[in-house]
């Protein structure tokens, strides 16, 4: 049930409320506390109903830019909820990370964060982004790594032999299809020159700088296309950027923008870990900011493995892991359960069109039913569950997905406070791309997305 707040006395509450938790468009502004007599529930009410596009403001401050990744909501998604439904200190959780917009945001207005996920990309790009660094250190050892990787160029036969040995064949396959020779003893080069460095924290920040020069929105070392859509294709005609030259450049950015984030928060809990079963104890979380998979739709790990192939994982290892995502199309196990009945009724209706597809849906729903069980278990009572979800759409139906997850959370435990609507800058989400003249079905249903307002009562 959506709650409203009707009233002059409320209405000049909820406009208090909106201008306390919106702020301007500036990230460097520090919000004051405020006395308000609304309840959680009309704050939540009221934020939903408020601004959720954001299209005119900047999303590239701070460390939100040191790397691509698909799908990723503006920062000041998160940081309306974080500044409109908790004060400095508490706790703000995302279960399924991705980039770490929530627990950037989380930081930066001075909460506690923490976040999981279980693709090993998100887990090092959230602690490259959160980590204390000293810039200056940072800056030293780039340098020390480009030259240290032109020094190991100069022996072409060694590093071919580093090359060879360093991944096993179906992997070593997987390289040339997809990378240059040339282009593959760069990488080699700066992976050997990286390994070098002793401090770990400025390692790890190195290596997500490795790999955000071939995970790229455009241009990028590889010679796929759109890799930070999610959607690579093999293009014989592109000419790879040196990455050696890449890397240079992009270590003298990223320094420049973890140079802009205020790190001394205490340090967020940023640990590899499963929405389905969050390592948190029960009533412990302020607040929840997520965005969970699309069902059917982002293949995140088809683009991340072009990088985390380089640090030692097998293209079989990140296979196996892939089938574990929520919205993956291996059904398993989790392909059984009960479910409310108006989801059945969606995927009976996807199922008499394919079966198959009918059994992905029942699995994603389900296994988002264990995850929003979680959230609930690990939530204060009176707190909220914040879960931004497109829909998707199988065999020409809108299967509605921000209604059925409703349903599910209902069911779950939770009291459905409202859905906000905010319509999609798909360039700055980085929905996958077009490919030819007609639009795909992931293009025709990507123009906006739901933000459901979850109170645990």
């Amino acid at each position: 049930m959506t709650h409203y707040l009707d009233t002059q006395s409320d209405r000049s509450l909820r406009d208090q409320l909106r201008l306390f938790a919106y702020g301007t468009s500036s990230n460097t502004d520090t919000p004051i506390a405020i006395q308000t007599d609304l309840n959680t529930r009309e704050r939540l009410a009221a934020l939903l109903e408020g601004e959720l596009d954001f299209h005119r403001e900047s999303s590239a401050y701070g460390s939100h830019a040191l790397h691509a990744f698909a799908a990723k909501f503006p920062p000041q998604l998160p940081r309306v909820f974080i500044r409109g439904l908790t004060k400095p200190g508490d706790a703000v959780l995302d279960p399924m990370m991705g980039s770490g917009t929530t627990i950037v945001e989380a930081l930066t207005e001075r909460r506690k964060a923490v976040g999981f996920d279980i693709d090993p990309l998100s887990v090092r790009l959230v602690q490259a982004k959160t980590l204390p660094l000293d810039i200056h250190e940072v800056a030293a050892k780039g340098r020390e790594v480009v030259n240290e990787a032109l020094m190991h160029m100069r022996d072409t036969k060694s590093l071919d032999r580093k090359l060879e040995s360093f991944f096993d064949e179906n992997t070593k396959k997987f390289i040339d299809y997809w990378f240059l020779a040339s282009t593959q003893r760069e990488l080699m080069a700066l992976v050997l020159a990286i390994q070098e460095i002793d401090n770990v924290v400025v390692r790890r920040f190195l290596e997500l700088t490795f790999s955000s020069i071939i995970v790229t929105k455009s241009g990028g070392v590889s010679i796929a296309r759109d890799l930070a859509h999610t959607r690579p294709h093999r293009d014989g005609t592109k000419v790879p950027k040196n990455a050696i030259e890449q890397f240079s450049t992009r270590i003298r950015k990223n320094a420049v923008s973890m140079a802009q984030l205020d790190t001394d928060t205490g340090g967020p809990l940023v640990s590899f870990g499963d929405a389905k079963r969050i390592p948190l104890a029960s009533n412990s979380v302020d607040l929840i900011v997520t965005s969970p998979p699309y069902a059917n739709a982002i293949d995140y790990m088809r683009a991340h493995k072009f990088s985390l192939v380089w640090f030692k994982k097998t293209v079989a290892e990140l296979g196996e892991l892939r089938a574990a995502y929520i919205g993956s199309e291996r059904i398993g196990r989790s392909g059984y359960g009960h479910l409310p009945e108006t989801v059945e009724r969606v995927i009976a209706t996807i199922g008499v069109l394919d079966r198959s597809k009918a059994k992905i849906l029942r699995k994603y729903f389900l296994e988002m039913g264990h995850a929003l069980s979680e959230m609930h278990r690990v939530l204060k009572y009176d707190a909220v569950a914040v879960v931004v979800v497109g829909t998707s759409v199988m065999r020409g139906v809108n299967v509605q997905t921000h209604k059925c997850l409703a349903d599910v959370a209902s069911q779950r435990g939770f009291e459905v406070v409202g859905i906000g609507r905010r319509a999609l800058d798909r360039n700055r989400r980085m929905m996958p791309a077009r490919f030819g003249k007609s639009q795909t079905l992931i293009e025709q249903r990507m123009h906006e997305e739901y933000v459901l307002g979850l109170l645990k009562s």
